[in-house]
């Protein structure tokens, strides 16, 4: 009793200093590790090879426990930085503009999916400013507001971060899946969210007074005019990796190195060994924080994964597990406020390592994958503290608050549309 006691006042202090920003993720990933092991139970360190131990299995097992999953990450970043330093996401923005003509309505949904096919290799805070920076003064010049150009935006960052294949592995080591499981029911949370996303920026736009907003900064005639010319085949780079997984059924790692090389001979650049290395080490030098995250999460699994621990967890977290369909479509919805302020259910912070510990002790695999899938959809359009949200909410002059309260109800429509649908064909 004394030990669950322990583990769970961990785990909330771990989660307070989290949401009030005192402790970073990287950091109280590893230390709940440890001390939830310390405090089931687990050795220290053993002569004996075969005893579960701290620093053999959770500090020296668990730092590779993610490694899939990193490298995943790595090569997904490193195909985002080749698109971007080839000039093809800029190419695809100025294609989106001229397509968008005069019609508010028509440029903000051209706009819409030119971001969100861009964000599809890889949805980063760099990657937001860098099309945020061109399509945000474009569209508030037409007459949208700002804060509607944001929502946009944020709109776009989930919608192409939906279709990003790198973090599969991740989702594949952590709740027990297959790549062919996630192929085979991807659609489910993709189809309501897109139309959701649609319906939204239909109502936002409508909403829209129409008074045109000239005195914004636009990009200069001179940066337009070193843009890179992109040959017309090369804008389809972004998607190239969804047809190797998709469509060939080429494994993640393989899948994103041959579009890198496809994507070189679409571009036809003169330096393209100069690119690949120096795409690599920038992507890297992107996802750092994550590969750092990603070991701590990997300790925390195999802690909640020892004998010990899992003896003390399990009889307590099967008691709040649900059983039925209405039971999981009630227990992820009433997760979304969760997710918010890096709470225990985001995402990117603790809610991976919860998953983790909901699937070690019962949960449906499949169900616990569209529950995630959903939640991070949650915490990719409404989260305040993204820091590409902040970098948004700062370009557009407004309160990052102000989006939250205005996404939020769509964003929980995503999720009750998505599980009252899935649920039922997954479980």
């Amino acid at each position: 009793m004394l030990s669950v006691i322990g583990i769970i006042v961990v785990f909330l202090v771990s989660v307070v200093l989290m949401m009030r920003k005192k402790m970073p993720a990287i950091i109280a990933m590893p230390l709940m590790a440890i001390l939830f092991a310390l405090i089931a139970g687990v050795p220290v360190m053993s002569s004996d090879p075969e005893t579960v131990t701290i620093f053999g299995n959770v500090l020296k097992g668990g730092s590779t426990k993610m490694a899939e999953a990193m490298a995943g990450v790595m090569f997904g970043a490193w195909f985002s930085k080749i698109v971007t330093r080839l000039g093809i996401s800029k190419a695809i923005v100025q294609k989106a503009a001229e397509l968008g003509g005069d019609n508010t309505l028509v440029s903000a949904i051209v706009f819409y999916i030119a971001a969100s096919i861009i964000f599809i290799p890889n949805m980063s805070l760099g990657s937001v400013m860098l099309v945020g920076n061109i399509i945000i003064p474009i569209m508030i010049t037409m007459g949208i507001s700002t804060v509607n150009a944001g929502i946009i935006t944020i709109l776009a960052c989930v919608s192409g971060a939906s279709l990003n294949v790198s973090g599969w592995p991740q989702i594949v080591q952590t709740l027990g899946v297959t790549e062919a499981q996630i192929r085979e029911y991807l659609w489910i949370g993709i189809v309501p969210l897109y139309i959701v996303c649609l319906a939204a920026i239909v109502f936002f736009i409508k909403r829209d007074n129409g008074k045109r907003r000239a005195a914004w900064a636009m990009p200069s005639e001179e940066t337009s005019s070193r843009t890179q010319k992109v040959p017309a085949l090369a804008y389809l780079a972004p998607v190239i990796p969804l047809i190797m997984v998709f469509a060939l059924k080429i494994d993640i790692i393989p899948a994103i190195m041959i579009s890198a090389v496809i994507t070189l001979l679409l571009a036809r650049p003169k330096n393209p060994i100069h690119i690949l290395s120096s795409a690599m080490v920038e992507g890297i030098q992107e996802v750092a924080g994550a590969l750092g995250l990603f070991i701590g999460i990997g300790m925390l699994l195999v802690a909640v994964q020892t004998p010990q621990v899992s003896s003390v967890l399990t009889p307590l977290i099967e008691a709040i597990i649900p059983s039925t369909v209405v039971g999981y479509i009630l227990f992820f919805t009433i997760s979304v406020p969760f997710v918010l302020y890096r709470g225990p259910m985001n995402i990117a912070g603790l809610g991976l390592g919860v998953f983790a510990l909901l699937v070690a002790s019962g949960m449906n695999p499949l169900g616990a994958f569209l529950g995630y899938r959903v939640l991070n959809f949650v915490q990719i359009m409404c989260d305040p503290t993204n820091s590409f949200t902040v970098w948004i909410a700062d370009f557009t002059k407004n309160d990052t608050i102000v989006y939250l309260k205005k996404i939020l109800p769509w964003a929980i429509a995503v999720v009750v549309i998505s599980l009252t649908i899935g649920m039922p064909i997954v479980l």
